[in-house]
């Protein structure tokens, strides 16, 4: 494609590249096979269901949705759109499935319809259902697929064509087999129940939201249509309560007596009993366990402690297949992995998720000295490095063959090979504009960071400076991958400096980075950012410190409020996106995790709100929030405002109706930025 479309409107079109980019992978255990995820085309949305040939680097569309949705639209049941929402997912047609032991037999929903596909003949068929489809997973033998309707959990058995109950609601709060809330939206479980390794029994939450308090969005664009009743557990106020049942397909169910507050994950494998991850409520503690599906006992396997809180680690526990504890524990502020009774990453390795676990090794993400970049680890009789170019890097294995998905600075998009020496093919668009990244490392904690400038800016040049964070726990914007840049090269091109800087708290570091954040989210990221921004000024001449801003979302937006509310004297402008703006408004799982119990701690949650701090706004300040947003909801953006009207703050509110806490719709993402910008020129004008 030419350089026609603009550059927002092609990030917007297009998902930010994601579309056509291949995803979701699964390698048969033989190794014969990649199972994959992809859209026919970068502007379609609509993923299909692929197979690569591991031999001959062979492509086939095993399922195409266009096939079997002939009207062509979509009708998704409420359960799946806030599934979706909790994922961040925001492509179309077959966005997730599961597969038997073998990768011979698939599931998948489509438009809440119950669809099964033999992988080796290519055939897809619907099997009836009386409601909305979602999650459904085909046992480990391939005979039968699970599924949630309506919050009842039903098998479906392939052959027979018998479909059954294994367990109902006996409330109109309760659910079964589906993740609440917290787990989807922070501990990124999405999932709520797991089959046997033999498929003859099904391990399911029980999920009753009766504690939970109500919140109602509205639609005040379209004031017929009646607010959307939530259940959201705000910090300081009950969670749901999540209890666990063994189901057994002749109807039988064994109750676990387990009470927890939070269920961290679930592992059922071949290797032993299930484990289970579970936490209490200050998340100090962490105890897993194995479960009896016999008896409903569980066996305590260990206790981890921590004075602050004990990391949730993806992919861990789980067992290796002679029936050795794989975890990631904590030992000289490194997360390091332990198999067994030994620890087997060695130094220097910041461990961050268990990809895959075999007879023979282990395979692992770390960082190893520099947290722009993850690498690939096969940890077994010893540490072998997979992944080999500079970048962020993940993968799936089976057998001998290994996926590999590589992001670096010296490509566009994610580049996905398999060890047999294939690539499998992307159809995402190349942006029109290519970053240039200088990678830094600033001031006395040494914060990582990304410098863009204009596109052939001219040496001497006095320029503006953005500064684009996230900012917060949880996620990084400072990685060795160029996809990472392009809004900001993009908002550089507009004639800015552009500085994104990871402070304290930010993954990747260690455990004593993460935790200095505890109790104080405001002082020590705002201050990050303050030292990245100086730092960065020292060392280029042409960043001018009088014309400074900010913007970001999420944390980012709560971030961006903050600098200009607290620090006018440093930042001239904010642009604050879906803020939050009072941390008793946000969730349990995350806000307590981070500032503690609101009723024990209360000081701290007014130390860290933006409320109080509204007169003191001296600085131009936009502030941007989907009305729909169900994870941070409108109310902060309302109440900042209204307490920034009461002390005679002017300030800009942009309400964006029918918008979620997601990128919203195309002509919408791009108009936004182009808003932002010429916000941002006038304010620092």
């Amino acid at each position: 494609m030419g350089n026609e479309i603009s550059f927002p409107r092609q990030h917007a079109r297009t998902q930010r590249f994601t579309l056509g980019a291949p995803r979701t992978f699964t390698v048969a255990p033989d190794g014969s096979r990649v199972l994959f995820l992809r859209i026919a085309s970068a502007t379609s949305r609509a993923n299909g269901l692929w197979e690569l040939d591991t031999t001959t680097g062979a492509e086939r569309l095993l399922v195409d949705p266009a096939v079997l949705l002939t009207s062509g639209e979509e009708n998704l049941p409420p359960e799946e759109r806030a599934r979706r929402e909790r994922s961040r997912e925001q492509a179309a047609g077959i966005v997730a499935y599961a597969t038997d032991k073998a990768a011979r037999v698939a599931s998948f929903a489509l438009s809440g319809r119950l669809f099964v596909a033999d992988l080796e003949s290519g055939s897809a068929r619907e099997l009836p259902t009386s409601g909305g489809v979602i999650d459904p997973r085909v046992d480990p033998t391939g005979a039968r697929v699970a599924y949630v309707s309506g919050g009842v959990l039903r098998v479906a058995d392939l052959t027979s064509g018998s479909d059954v109950a294994l367990a109902s609601p006996d409330a109109d709060d309760v659910t079964w087999g589906v993740a609440e809330f917290v787990a989807a939206e922070e501990m990124s479980r999405y999932r709520g129940y797991w089959w046997s390794p033999d498929g003859t029994r099904v391990l399911a939450a029980r999920v009753d939201n009766s504690p939970v308090q109500r919140w109602y969005i509205a639609d005040p664009a379209n004031p017929a249509t009646p607010a959307t009743e939530i259940a959201y557990p705000a910090a300081g106020t009950p969670n749901a309560s999540v209890s666990l049942s063994v189901l057994s397909l002749d109807g039988s169910a064994v109750p676990v007596p387990l009470e927890f507050d939070y269920l961290n994950s679930v592992h059922w494998s071949g290797g032993g009993d299930p484990l289970l991850t579970v936490q209490s409520r200050d998340q100090k503690t962490v105890r897993i366990l194995a479960l009896s599906p016999d008896t409903g006992a569980v066996a305590e396997l260990v206790t981890e402690t921590d004075a602050q809180w004990v990391e949730v680690a993806a992919g861990a526990p789980a067992w290796t297949p002679d029936g050795r504890l794989v975890r990631i524990v904590t030992e000289d502020d490194e997360y390091r992995l332990k198999v067994g009774d030994d620890v087997v990453s060695g130094d220097g390795l910041q461990v961050r998720s268990v990809l895959d676990v075999a007879d023979d090794s282990v395979l692992i993400t770390a960082s190893a000295g520099d947290s722009t970049q993850m690498h690939v680890y096969s940890i077994g009789s010893s540490v072998a490095r997979l992944s080999d170019s500079d970048g962020v890097h993940s993968a799936v294995r089976g057998g001998d063959v290994v996926v590999l998905s590589s992001s670096t600075m010296d490509h566009f998009g994610a580049r996905v090979t398999v060890s047999t020496g294939h690539v499998v093919a992307s159809h995402a668009e190349t942006p029109v504009l290519t970053p240039a990244v200088r990678l830094l490392t600033l001031g006395e904690r040494g914060l990582r960071a990304a410098l863009l400038l204009p596109t052939g800016h001219v040496p001497g040049t006095k320029l503006p400076v953005l500064l684009d964070p996230y900012g917060g726990p949880h996620a990084q914007r400072v990685l060795s991958a160029r996809n990472a840049y392009l809004v900001s090269q993009w908002l550089a091109d507009q004639g800015f400096a552009v500085l994104v800087a990871d402070g304290r708290g930010t993954p990747g570091r260690g455990p004593a980075w993460e935790r200095e954040i505890a109790f104080d989210f405001a002082g020590a990221t705002l201050e990050d950012q303050v030292d990245a921004l100086h730092a960065a000024a020292a060392l280029e001449p042409d960043l001018d410190l009088s014309r400074v801003a900010i913007r970001g979302w999420s944390y980012g937006g709560y971030l961006s409020a903050l600098a200009v509310l607290r620090r006018p004297d440093v930042f001239h402008a904010g642009i604050a996106g879906a803020p939050v703006t009072d941390w008793r408004l946000y969730d349990t799982h995350y806000t307590e995790r981070y500032l503690g119990h609101p009723d024990e701690r209360p000081e701290v949650y007014d130390g860290n709100s933006l409320l109080a701090d509204a007169d003191k706004l001296s600085r131009p300040l936009m502030i941007i929030h989907g009305l729909a947003d169900d994870n941070v909801v409108a109310a902060h953006t309302l109440r900042l405002s209204n307490a920034l009207l009461a002390a005679g703050r002017p300030h800009t509110v942009l309400p964006l109706s029918g918008v979620t806490h997601m990128t919203p719709q195309e002509q919408v993402a791009e108009n936004l930025l182009l808003l932002q910008v010429d916000f941002l020129k006038r304010s620092l004008a």
